[in-house]
């Protein structure tokens, strides 16, 4: 039997035991594997994925900061065409709805408490994969485009798992936004896009700006989602006030829009909103 590949992991996990266990344990079932960074939050894991650019990494889904899908949905904006994008196993304690999202699109995950017959199965087909990874050529910008609009399908049955779409009831139709002692009452309707900034959320209209101390992710879900599209992590805009979409060789959107001068950039994890480019 061959021996296993060579590889190089990142674990993100905020529990300082279960992060020691499962670096030891991977070692154990994987000699060749180098844990090149164990991290406890999402920024971090952010930042030294991109860093480091390891073959492998395991994401906690609940971590301050960016929880594990926001981290993978960053990278997928974030990671260079030239690199090939890391192989992902979440550890999750989610109910089995989101877990049969990860099935169907063959990413892996494992659950805590992990089982080490499990993580077993686990390195063994990271392993194949990392076999098969070393057998093909050289991922090139479409090989990187598929594997990113996959990795799309996977974020997206786990949102979509986790949250129905909100009744009539539960969305928002006025947003109250504070300017000192004043309190404006903006119309949803007249709002051209929402961006993160830090604690708050920008409510950019046609006429002036506006900031709410809501995270977009808590926002997200209180917004009809035929009308309101997130076309990055940080940016939702309203779809009618798109007024042309424009697509670089990079795979990236930039979008101009209708009542404001400046241009959106869409990422390339929701560039398939614009697929008929």
């Amino acid at each position: 039997m061959n021996a296993p590949p060579a590889a190089r992991a990142l674990i993100a996990e905020d529990e300082p035991l279960l992060a020691a266990g499962l670096a030891a344990d991977l070692r154990a079932h994987w000699p060749g594997l180098e844990i090149v960074a164990c991290v406890g939050d999402g920024r971090a894991a952010l930042a030294q994925a991109l860093e480091l650019k390891p073959d492998i990494a395991f994401l906690d889904i609940r971590m301050p900061g960016l929880d594990g899908l926001e981290v993978a949905a960053a990278l997928v904006e974030e990671w260079p065409e030239t690199e090939r994008f890391p192989l992902l196993v979440f550890v999750t304690a989610y109910e089995q709805h989101a877990l049969v999202a990860f099935e169907r699109q063959a990413v892996d995950y494992l659950v805590k408490p992990v089982a080490p017959s499990r993580l077993l199965c686990a390195v063994q087909r990271l392993q194949r994969q990392m076999v098969g990874r070393a057998a093909a050529p050289a991922q090139d910008g479409a090989a990187l485009a598929a594997e990113l609009q996959r990795l799309h399908g996977v974020l997206a049955g786990i949102v979509t798992g986790q949250a129905a779409a909100p009744s009539a009831a539960e969305r928002l139709d006025v947003l109250p936004t504070q300017a000192g002692n004043l309190v404006h009452l903006v119309p949803v309707d007249d709002v051209v896009y929402f961006e993160a900034a830090d604690k708050y959320v920008r409510v950019v209209t046609a006429e002036r700006e506006h900031l709410i101390r809501m995270p977009l992710k808590e926002l997200l879900p209180r917004l009809d989602p035929a009308r309101f599209w997130q076309v990055h992590r940080g940016t939702i805009v309203q779809a009618r006030c798109i007024a042309q979409a424009r697509r670089d060789e990079s795979g990236k959107v930039y979008l101009a829009l209708r009542g404001r001068p400046e241009t959106l950039v869409a990422s390339r994890l929701y560039a398939h909103l614009f697929k008929g480019l």
